[in-house]
This record gives structure tokens, C-alpha cells and sequence, in this order.
């Protein structure tokens, strides 16, 4: 079972704020994504290259209040928008959650003409400060991080800083396939990402 990065999320408490926060730390204009009925929630999407992507994403205050709790935490997510959340892909994530059990239960989601299953945990909450990656298995052929265009964005490096990280990294490392995603022990919990861009080296937190 071998767990890879799939992409990242902007946090924000509008939609608006999550994507002036991801276009200003990349320099490229993000495009819309949609809604997700099931957690009420939308977003906003751009392809990196390697098969990635990132999305800023939001609670939609047009949709009704979702049956549980939001995906990412985000119905206690508070602040400045930021980097806050990596998600990993998986072949079997009923296999992967037998290993990582405290990322959540599988939820099956569908939009447009894409399907996929994402583990949740029933307070939203995932662990470490909300630095465990979240699991998806697509089960649609052509996921976001294949068909978006990569823009010429490039991730070089993605960094889970938190006071257990060394912890994280022996949980996460057996089984972690993509280089650019390392471990380093901080005292205050936070991503930070670094790009490739046509307009040079920059860094998203």
C-alpha cells in the first residue's frame, strides 16, 4: 500500500480570500472548480505539472448545512487563508484506512463527471493539528491533477512542519512514494510550499 501526493488545499473563510491567497503566492490565476453539496463547500482549481494540482476552497454560504462535518476541518477554520491541507492518493483507501485509521472514515463523492471516495474524520478534524494528509482514491480514469494543465507551475517542495513531525514522518515515510514532501520539527504547525514558476522560485503558506 503506498500513499502519493495528489494535491494541496488553500484554506480560507471566503472563497474569495482562499484565491486571491493561492494566486498571489503562485502568480497564476486560478480557474472556478464548483460545489460539493455533500460537505457544502466550493472551490477553485489549478494543475501543476507531475499530475498535481491545488485547489482553494471555501464554506459555500449558498448551500444548506451539510448532515456532518465539513471535509478539512474547515467548519472551525478561522484567519488568514493559508496553505493548510495535502491530500495523498491511494489504490484501496478501505486498505490504507486499516493502516491509518485516524484519518477518517471513506466518504464517496461525486461532481460533474468525476467520483471519488476521501477519508473524513467524523469531526472533520484530522489528526496532527490537521497536518495528516487526507486519503483519496479516484475512481474516475482522468483525475484534476491529469487533466488540468500544469501552467507551468512546478512543486518542488512541500514541508509539514509540527512539533511531532519526526513522529509523522515514521508513520508516513514506509509507505510515502513522492520526494518532494519532507518533515521538519517546528514549534507552530504549517505547510510550506515552494514552486517552480515562470516567474521564478516562490513559496505558498
Amino acid at each position: 500500500m503506498m500513499l502519493e501526493l495528489d494535491h494541496l488545499a488553500v484554506l480560507g473563510e471566503t472563497l474569495a480570500e482562499a484565491v486571491s491567497h493561492a494566486e498571489s503566492g503562485l502568480g497564476q490565476p486560478l480557474s472556478p472548480g464548483g460545489a460539493h453539496p455533500d460537505f457544502g463547500t466550493h472551490n477553485f482549481l489549478i494543475g501543476l505539472e507531475d499530475e498535481l494540482y491545488l485547489e482553494a476552497i471555501a464554506v459555500d454560504p449558498s448551500a444548506p448545512a451539510p448532515g456532518r462535518a465539513r471535509w478539512f476541518g474547515l467548519d472551525y477554520f478561522s484567519g488568514p487563508a493559508r496553505l493548510d491541507k495535502w491530500i495523498c492518493r491511494v489504490p484501496d483507501i478501505d486498505a490504507a484506512l486499516a493502516r491509518f485509521p485516524m484519518a477518517g472514515e471513506a466518504i464517496a463523492v461525486t461532481r460533474g463527471s468525476l467520483s471519488w471516495k476521501i477519508s473524513v474524520p467524523r469531526d472533520g478534524m484530522l489528526p496532527y493539528d490537521g497536518l495528516f494528509p487526507a486519503l483519496i482514491e479516484w475512481e474516475s480514469p482522468v483525475p484534476p491533477g491529469v487533466s488540468l494543465d500544469g501552467a507551468g507551475l512546478r512543486l518542488e517542495q512541500l514541508t509539514v512542519a509540527h512539533p511531532q513531525a519526526d513522529e509523522m514522518q515514521a508513520l508516513l515515510g514506509p509507505v510515502l512514494t513522492s520526494p518532494q514532501v519532507g518533515f521538519a520539527v517546528e514549534a507552530k504547525p504549517a505547510l510550506r510550499a515552494a514552486f517552480a514558476t515562470p516567474s521564478g522560485r516562490r513559496v505558498l503558506q
